[in-house]
C-alpha cells in the first residue's frame, strides 16, 4: 500500500479522527488503526498515540509499547526514499555494517534519521528472510542483494538523478 502523506496539520487530525471513528468499537482494532493513519501521516507521532488512546480507550501506554514492538511502525517522519539495511546475523556477517557507515557517510545522516530535505531516511532492520542474499538493502519497494559497500553511492546518485536531485 502506498504511504499518502497529509502535511496540513487541521487536515492530518481530520483524517485521524475519521481513521480512529470508523473502527472505534471493533475490537482488536489497534494495529489496522495504527497502520492506517501511518499511511496517511507517514508516521505516528506522540500526539496521535494520544488520541488513539483517548477515543479508543486503550491505555497509552498500550499503544506505545506496539509501536514500539513492530518494526513496521515508525514514532519519527521517514523520507521520501526509505531505506532499510538488514542486520540480521547473515547480513551482518557478509558486511551490513559496511553498507550502513557508507550510506551515513553519502547522506550526512545516521541510521534512525531522514536528511533535512525529507528525500532518505536510513533504518536499521532485523531479518528481511533473504539470508542468502545478503547484505541486503531495501529502499521504498526496491530490493537490493549482495551490496557492497563501493555500490551505495551510485544507487543513492542513480535515485537523485531520477528524482530530479542534485547529485554529488
Amino acid at each position: 500500500m502506498e504511504v499518502r502523506q497529509v502535511d496540513n496539520p487541521d487536515v492530518q487530525r481530520q483524517k485521524v479522527e475519521d481513521i480512529i471513528s470508523a473502527y472505534r468499537d471493533k475490537p482488536g482494532a489497534l494495529i489496522p488503526v495504527l497502520h492506517e493513519i501511518q499511511n496517511a501521516l507517514g508516521y505516528l507521532p506522540r500526539w496521535v498515540q494520544y488520541r488513539v488512546s483517548n477515543i479508543m480507550n486503550i491505555p497509552v501506554s498500550e499503544v506505545n509499547s506496539i509501536i514500539s514492538f513492530y518494526a513496521l511502525f515508525s514514532e519519527k517522519p521517514k523520507g521520501e526514499y526509505a531505506i532499510g539495511v538488514c542486520k540480521g546475523t547473515a547480513c551482518y556477517v557478509r558486511g551490513a555494517d559496511k553498507i550502513i557507515e557508507k550510506l551515513e557517510e553519502e547522506l550526512g545522516i545516521e541510521a534512525g534519521d531522514t536528511t533535512p530535505d525529507g528525500k532518505f531516511s536510513i533504518e536499521v532492520m532485523r531479518c528481511l528472510g533473504a539470508c542468502g542474499l545478503g547484505p541486503v538493502m531495501v529502499i521504498n519497494d526496491d530490493i537490493y542483494t549482495r551490496i557492497k559497500p563501493d555500490k551505495v553511492k551510485d544507487i543513492i546518485n542513480a535515485i537523485r538523478q531520477k528524482d530530479g536531485s542534485e547529485t554529488t
